[in-house]
């Protein structure tokens, strides 16, 4: 059978196409490491300590590839705060919180949140970082606001189907609960060194445990429709 010309065209194409997609994969993996490296690297020594130098060694490369790929340093902690931002919101997909019933919805994201800022300091140090900064890096990221959008869409949803099961009352702000999970998640990790030493709290896994249930506990109880605050006519259903 003669080769027709299309054919080919496609066996003197198949080796191109091939080193080309290999480009493509060095250059995603380029990208990763350097990124990786400067998240390690701004998470240690923030954006002002840190030097491309460092961040060029840690990831195997020289400084013009972080160049090529981040224009420039503040370039590279943006694209990191966006990294960190979503390696969180991945984890958070995992619980997959919108097919649990919606106190062990609330229960495991609360958990999930304490677990995950206790086991990931660089999260904490690199948001420190930008607030010292004026929050200027994500202000003008679009990825890192887009990234946050589907979390609080499902706490909307936990929240309203507990509202109509009768378990959790009816005038709760998704944004402003999150942010109060946040917070009370993070205030004690991150101040853990000084807490620890005011109040004698030895630095153990029981101590970290009681304040995980703590937090659970605390947030669970501002969510029932009983709770003092709540308004009037609400009244919570036997869990």
């Amino acid at each position: 059978m003669v080769p027709t010309r299309r054919s080919a065209a496609r066996r003197s194409a198949g080796p191109a196409a091939s080193a080309q997609a290999k480009a493509t994969r060095d250059a995603e993996a380029t990208r990763a490491n350097i990124l990786a490296a400067g998240l390690a690297e701004f998470a240690e020594k923030g954006l002002q300590g840190a030097r491309m130098d460092a961040v060029a060694k840690r990831a195997g490369c020289n400084k013009a590839m972080i160049y090529h790929y981040f224009s420039s340093k503040d370039g590279l902690f943006s694209a990191a705060l966006e990294k960190n931002y979503a390696n969180i919101r991945e984890a958070e997909r995992q619980l997959d919180l919108s097919h649990q019933d919606p106190v062990d919805a609330m229960r495991a994201l609360i958990g999930f949140s304490f677990d995950y800022v206790s086991a990931h300091p660089e999260f904490i140090s690199l948001i420190n970082d930008e607030n010292l900064h004026g929050g200027v890096h994500v202000e003008h990221s679009a990825a890192a606001r887009d990234l946050n959008s589907p979390l609080v869409g499902t706490i909307r949803e936990i929240l309203d189907k507990g509202c109509r099961d009768g378990r959790f009352r009816p005038d709760v702000d998704a944004v402003q609960l999150y942010i109060s999970i946040a917070s009370i998640c993070y205030f004690f990790i991150a101040n853990r060194p000084t807490l620890s030493a005011i109040f004698d709290l030895p630095r153990t896994p029981e101590i970290l445990a009681q304040r995980r249930q703590h937090v659970i506990d605390v947030v669970l109880g501002y969510l029932r429709p009983d709770a003092p605050d709540a308004p009037p006519g609400t009244k919570a259903l036997t869990p």
